[in-house]
């Protein structure tokens, strides 16, 4: 592979993307309905809240494609950088591929600037690229991604969440993108409140995630049977920790105790 190099009069500059398409090594956009070459995967449901020492991002774990299940255990959680997290939704091929090139442009920014971004700069460099992707996204290939993560410099948990134009939209207590984020975001308005800690944030999170598999054959909620459980972070003070599934085992019995019947 070869590497390029730049003379100081050709600095690259902190835009990693911007530096991609320079060389020609982002790939054009297709110009046909992808679907015509076959069934194309997509992950589902996401959901990000708000709780007092910072946020919590969770994602069910199916995929699909059409109307069969392609994957059981697909991730759709993962952190941009020490205090930030991205989840995904709609086409799981280029929104993972929109995933890493995030990471790496974060990374490149403080490699090159020496400081990192804001969090407010980190989510508008998202927005851009989810606006990049508009012409793929027109063809079959939407990705619409939810970003949270802990300001440092105010000292709080922040989320935003886009549409597939790169429009991005802060909200202040929580967001749900995917096939089931209406039923997911129904579950979590009823149970929010401003002093929701991370304990009752992550269970209203399960509860969502559980709820929206009850109501839409595109979501995966826990599978007990093969200890396939959604995949869950906090991101507060100490940065990006996923959650281990054993704590969401518990939580999930702890979740079923609490509702009548002892049933979802």
């Amino acid at each position: 592979m070869h590497i390029p190099t730049f003379r100081p009069v050709d600095d690259p500059g902190p835009d990693f993307a911007a530096l991609l398409r320079s060389q020609g090594l982002i790939p054009e956009a297709p110009t046909s309905p992808v679907s015509n070459a076959g069934p194309i995967t997509h992950g589902t449901t996401v959901v990000a809240i708000r709780h007092t020492g910072g946020v919590v991002m969770a994602g069910d774990r199916r995929a699909t494609s059409g109307h069969l299940i392609s994957h059981r255990s697909i991730e759709k959680v993962f952190p941009a950088d020490r205090w930030s997290g991205v989840a995904i939704a709609g086409a799981a091929g280029p929104a993972m591929e929109m995933v890493k090139l995030f990471q790496l442009q974060l990374e490149h920014y403080e490699k090159v600037e020496g400081v990192s971004l804001s969090l407010e700069g980190k989510a508008n460099q998202l927005s851009g690229m989810v606006r990049n992707h508009l012409p793929a996204a027109m063809q079959g290939l939407a990705v619409v991604p939810l970003f949270a993560g802990y300001d440092t410099r105010r000292q709080v948990g922040r989320l935003f969440q886009y549409d597939i134009t790169g429009g991005r939209y802060e909200e202040n207590d929580y967001a749900t993108s995917g096939s089931g984020g209406l039923h997911a975001a129904t579950v979590i308005k009823l149970g929010f409140h401003d002093a929701l800690d991370r304990s009752e944030a992550l269970n209203l999170a399960l509860r969502a995630l559980i709820t929206a598999a009850d109501e839409d054959s595109a979501t995966g909620g826990p599978d007990v049977r093969r200890n396939i459980w959604p995949v869950m972070a906090t991101i507060d003070a100490d940065g990006f920790t996923r959650v281990d599934d054993s704590e969401l085992a518990d939580r999930y019995q702890a979740v079923l105790a609490e509702t009548p019947g002892g049933a979802l």
